[in-house]
């Protein structure tokens, strides 16, 4: 007798559905009948972290409201309706799946690409070296001071490029309502940290932390900063003033960038080589290694990490990530996933050459992201891609 599976009880329909890890079979279990879609919640919070979509770049011709984003588990693409992150518009990270995004105004906006949930932080007029903002002085609306203490202007469009780095969150903002979270920003103009709560209405500074501005993470209930030379910087921002600590590791020298990455109960090192080529009088910079190290506290010191067993590491713009490959499909343990984060900063439609891939820890040898052919990377766009976990929270 055949079985009517639209008939069967909410409970029922309710307890198999929370047997389900990936996000996107989620969506498919939802569009099988009505009877299963009303019988289980529209936002699944059962979920684990999700393996990262790569968020692509706009080609110039594609002035659509549309991006397009590769699902690795799947090898699908998948188009959401995303206007904020259109054309000149600049990304500045990714964090908990929200995308921290600039225009041509002092706004910084962070919006999920799922759920199309938005909220504002405090604009870029509200950090304290901002002395003042008119849009009526053209091409020289912001007035800053600099460490020195000498002031100087810059244009919404030099602001929108190379004010920010990139901005990591504690927390989804709305994952649960009055939830507390704090967003940390890397500036590059002068290599602070400057630091939000939810709340707040300006940016507030992290005092004795300048230069540690290569990579930063949430750690529990901490933020950890790495400098050029591979030393932590630690933050602790949850009482009314931030407090700050150090981590004097031994100096990491020939490395060209570091990254943090939180993994299990202990903290990461990835350094970053690069090689310059020139084409044509462009300078063109490619990765041909990485190096990871495991933090050990008794010295402190870096331990070398020779295999990371069937863990995966995504670094970038985003906020660094640190994964099991073990009942994912599509991706690879003990490798790393990159996409390239310090690429001239020209966000109106430049056509550049990308630097990503899949850089395997056992031998070394990399090879390119399945989205995009082999060779094919010359012809995409600026931005340049970005990892960023789906979350429907």
């Amino acid at each position: 007798m055949a079985v009517d599976w639209t008939q069967l009880p909410p409970e029922l329909i309710e307890i198999i559905s929370k047997k389900i890890t990936i996000y996107s079979d989620y969506l498919h279990f939802q569009a099988v009948c009505h009877a299963w879609k009303s019988s289980i919640p529209k936002t699944p919070n059962h979920l684990p972290p999700q393996l990262p979509w790569l968020l692509l770049p706009q080609s110039q011709s594609n002035q659509s409201s549309y991006r397009a984003f590769f699902n690795l588990s799947t090898y699908k693409f998948h188009s959401l309706n995303l206007p904020e992150a259109s054309h000149r518009k600049k990304h500045c990270g990714s964090s908990h799946g929200w995308l921290i995004i600039l225009d041509d105004s002092p706004s910084i906006l962070v919006i999920n690409p799922l759920t199309r949930r938005k909220i504002h932080l405090p604009a870029i007029s509200s950090f304290p070296n901002v002395v003042s903002f008119d849009y009526a002085n053209v091409g020289r609306e912001y007035l800053l001071v600099n460490p020195q203490g000498e002031r100087y202007t810059a244009s919404l469009r030099q602001m929108r490029d190379g004010f920010i780095k990139k901005v990591v969150m504690s927390s989804s903002p709305l994952e649960k309502k009055g939830d507390f979270f704090v967003a940390m920003a890397i500036l590059c103009s002068t290599g602070d940290l400057a630091y939000c709560k939810n709340g707040d209405e300006c940016w507030n500074i992290v005092e004795n932390s300048r230069s540690f501005s290569e990579d930063v993470i949430y750690f529990n209930g901490l933020f950890y900063a790495v400098n050029k030379a591979g030393q932590i910087v630690v933050c602790d921002v949850n009482g009314n003033s931030p407090r700050v600590s150090f981590i004097e590791t031994p100096r990491q020298i020939g490395g060209d960038m570091q990254y943090l990455v939180s993994s299990g109960d202990g903290l990461l090192l990835v350094t970053r080589y690069l090689d310059l080529d020139v084409e044509f009088d462009i300078f063109i910079y490619k990765t041909v290694r990485f190096e990871v190290f495991k933090l050990d506290l008794n010295g402190p010191r870096w331990e070398r990490v020779t295999s990371l067993g069937d863990m995966m590491l995504f670094i970038g713009e985003n906020s660094s990530l640190a994964l099991s490959a073990s009942g994912l499909s599509g991706c690879m343990g003990d490798c790393i996933y990159y996409t390239d984060d310090y690429s001239a900063n020209n966000y109106d439609g430049h056509i550049g050459e990308h630097d990503l891939g899949i850089f395997k820890l056992s031998d070394g040898s990399i090879e390119p992201l399945p989205c995009y052919p082999r060779n094919s990377y010359s012809r995409l766009q600026w931005p340049p891609p970005l990892w960023i976990s789906p979350n429907p929270c």
